[in-house]
């Protein structure tokens, strides 16, 4: 089946079986490899995209339910102030040790901050419960968003003066 699909301001035309998961669609066919495959079951985040502003699990989210939504991934984080702040913060605090669930935790963090600018420890960790990192840094991930909450707050928006 033939679909065209929006990913990350870019239209791709694909062309795969219509309950191929969004997750190897974006790894395999269009080459975007920055969202990861964790468990395949949508438990562990790693492979979180938003999908018309919304984290969604891509391991779980077949081509036929997209529609005409639109898609965005890890590579096009940076497009945005909320993104730019959380990869700074990211790279601060040295959240990363693997690296492997960070694409996923970043897209969720994003997700969160574009809600709501001043998340209190309870709104992260709601939001980031459903994202596995092996490795620990919880600690480190909630401080980089408060840090990057902070930034958003204090820079104005762009093309203010």
């Amino acid at each position: 089946m033939s679909q065209q699909l929006s990913i990350n301001g870019v239209t791709h035309t694909v062309d795969v079986d219509e309950d191929t998961p969004l997750l190897w669609v974006l790894r395999d066919v269009v080459g975007l490899t920055g969202t990861k495959f964790g468990c395949g079951i949508a438990l562990c985040g790693a492979c979180t995209v938003h999908i018309d502003g919304i984290p969604r699990r891509a391991c779980i989210t077949s081509v036929k339910s997209l529609g005409n939504a639109s898609i965005r991934t890890i590579e096009a984080l940076e497009a945005t102030p909320v993104g730019r702040s959380l990869q700074k913060a990211w790279l601060d605090l040295e959240v990363v040790q693997c690296g492997y669930c960070q694409s996923g935790q970043l897209m969720s963090a994003a997700a969160l901050l574009a809600g709501n600018a001043a998340p209190s420890d309870a709104d992260i960790d709601t939001v980031m419960s459903g994202n596995v990192c092996r490795c620990g840094t919880y600690g480190r991930i909630r401080a980089a968003i408060k840090q990057a909450a902070n930034e958003i707050q204090h820079t104005p928006p762009e093309g203010a003066q």
